[in-house]
């Protein structure tokens, strides 16, 4: 297949800093879209990826995969849902077999035959190739698994809607969390205050669960109706058994009987940051109040519109500091010492 050479920031190798490069684009098949990218976020999983840290890295690898906001620019003969100019974006995913169980229920992330992620996975395409992420001018992505962004959303706020954003929005949805539900959002970054505005925008008593004391203002900004500091253990028996639903957010192993105190008989707690050991946890935690630890993984190609029509109906984008493409290694120290908030956005005008 006809490539095309765009620029790109990416690594070489896991010691290395990202650093300028030429990747290969496919050209426009009759089901694509090609995207002039204008705006992409900076996840925790690009760090991950860039440095080898879940030691599946195949270099160079070009990250931001997740939060890519663009406008089309070209369409094959086959796309009837997309037009020159359309705001637009891709998230995780850019492929997946459409034919198993999963993909027949619009859960792409689940593919049984494997998702093709949008970086560091193997690329159909092109062959012997991989696929490379938003750290570049455009991207060629099937229709698909092509977004729509509401234009009244700002472009830059919106990026990380298609990681943060779904991450959380995907189990509030499908635990069908409602009005007048005490839902707990535990750890206030760059998911967790996206959990905190879903929530309040779905009608909940929202508490923000917290270590720090100090985050108790900001999350009240967010949509937080309370602050719930863990370390408190007085607070923490005053909530004993009344939440209806627990979204957990913190990124790391940790001691899960606190929490699991907190929620109500036949309540959900989910998982969403942890992708690693957690510490054990007491068996009669959960077999007390009959209650569930769950998981839950982005959301499939159809959940994530959904999303973002809800974010164009309620006006919700993501608190973002928006940064250079050249800036991008100081970005990462800043991320990894929990330094913003609460999701950096990279303008891709600074690397054309």
């Amino acid at each position: 297949m006809a490539t095309t050479t765009v620029k790109a920031y990416g690594a070489t190798a896991s010691t290395e800093d990202l650093k300028p490069l030429d990747i290969e684009r496919r050209s426009v098949g009759t089901d694509d879209v090609k995207i002039d990218i204008t705006y992409c976020g900076v996840c925790h999983s690009d760090i991950h990826t860039a440095r080898n840290d879940w030691k599946g890295s195949t270099y160079p690898v070009v990250p931001g995969g997740h939060e890519i906001i663009g406008r089309v620019v070209e369409v094959g003969n086959g796309v009837s849902n997309y037009k020159v100019g359309d705001l637009v974006g891709v998230g995780c995913l850019v492929d997946s077999c459409q034919t198993c169980s999963s993909c027949e229920q619009d859960l792409e992330q689940f593919c049984e035959k494997g998702a093709t992620w949008t970086y560091n996975s193997p690329d159909k395409h092109i062959e012997g190739a991989q696929t490379y992420g938003g750290y570049s001018t455009s991207v060629v992505v099937d229709e698909k698994f092509v977004l729509s962004i509401p234009e009244n959303l700002d472009e830059a706020g919106t990026a990380p809607l298609l990681c943060a954003g779904i991450t959380t929005w995907s189990p509030l949805s499908h635990w069908k969390v409602k009005k007048g539900d005490k839902v707990g959002v535990i750890g206030l970054g760059g998911l967790g205050h996206m959990g905190v505005k879903f929530a309040h925008a779905l009608g909940a008593h929202v508490v923000m669960i917290t270590t720090s004391p100090e985050k108790g203002k900001d999350a009240k900004r967010l949509g937080a109706h309370e602050v719930l500091v863990s370390k408190d253990a007085e607070d923490m028996k005053k909530h004993q058994g009344s939440f209806d639903f627990i979204l957990n957010t913190i990124p790391v192993g940790h001691e899960m009987d606190p929490y699991l105190g907190l929620l109500k008989i036949d309540s959900t707690m989910v998982l969403v940051g942890a992708v690693e050991p957690l510490k054990p946890f007491h068996g009669g935690s959960v077999i007390g109040g009959r209650k569930r630890i769950a998981g839950s993984l982005i959301g499939g190609i159809k959940e994530t519109q959904e999303m973002l029509d809800f974010c164009g109906e309620h006006n919700i984008t993501s608190d973002i500091e928006i940064i250079d493409m050249q800036d991008i290694n100081k970005a990462y120290e800043r991320v990894t010492s929990n330094d913003v908030k609460y999701r950096f956005v990279i303008d891709m005008k600074s690397l054309k």
